[in-house]
């Protein structure tokens, strides 16, 4: 017989000492997945949340900003429609100074106050147009200016330097610095020379006697 002892099973000299073998398998899957699932399920409701939050916002702001445009439509045609209520309110004392101007002259007033009444009624209409930013286009004895003036003839003035406005037919006037009316004028030229009106470099002389 072979006296040597055998290893069996791992045995060292002789003694057997079996091992414990635990198979490791692999990992559960189907846990796995199912946990993930409801985390991914958990996120798309808290995304679905999100959206739905933001497109009420959305709405809301559209809603908002119709109202918005609503409104600045209306306080805009308002502003036009009501854009001189501060002239026309200054202008009122105007109309009642002139209407008793007016009721003066029908109860047989005399001419003078009918006259300072009217002078009265024209100077308080034109200090209502100062206030609100009219200014009259000074016309008489300036120089003629396109821009201001609009000529209807000429004149012949010896008293006056050519293209000196001499008349004013209406006045201008400017808005700020915008014009309104140009002021409608007359304005100066040479006189001519009797050589001129003659067509000749001499003076003509009438009939000779004899």
């Amino acid at each position: 017989m072979d006296s040597n002892p055998k290893k069996i099973n791992g045995d060292v000299d002789g003694e057997s000492t079996e091992r414990d073998i635990v198979e490791v398998g692999p990992p559960d899957k189907p846990a796995q997945q199912e946990t993930e699932l409801i985390r991914l399920q958990q996120q798309l409701e808290l995304k679905e949340q999100e959206a739905k939050s933001n497109y009420d916002r959305l709405l809301r702001q559209a809603a908002e900003l119709e109202n918005f445009k609503k409104r600045t439509a209306r306080e805009h045609d308002e502003a036009i429609r009501f854009a001189n209520e501060y002239l026309i309110k200054d202008l009122l004392p105007v109309l009642d100074n002139l209407e008793r101007a007016v009721a003066h002259a029908k109860g047989g007033g005399s001419g003078k106050p009918i006259v300072e009444g009217v002078e009265m009624v024209l100077k308080g209409f034109l200090d209502v147009l100062t206030r609100h930013g009219v200014i009259q286009v000074s016309a008489v004895g300036q120089p003629f200016d396109p821009v201001k003036h609009e000529a209807m003839t000429q004149l012949e003035r010896d008293e006056h330097p050519p293209n000196t406005v001499v008349e004013e037919h209406h006045k201008g006037y400017l808005l700020h610095d915008r014009l309104l009316r140009p002021a409608l004028v007359s304005i100066a030229k040479a006189r001519e020379t009797q050589e001129k009106k003659n067509g000749g470099g001499e003076v003509e002389n009438g009939p000779s006697d004899g």
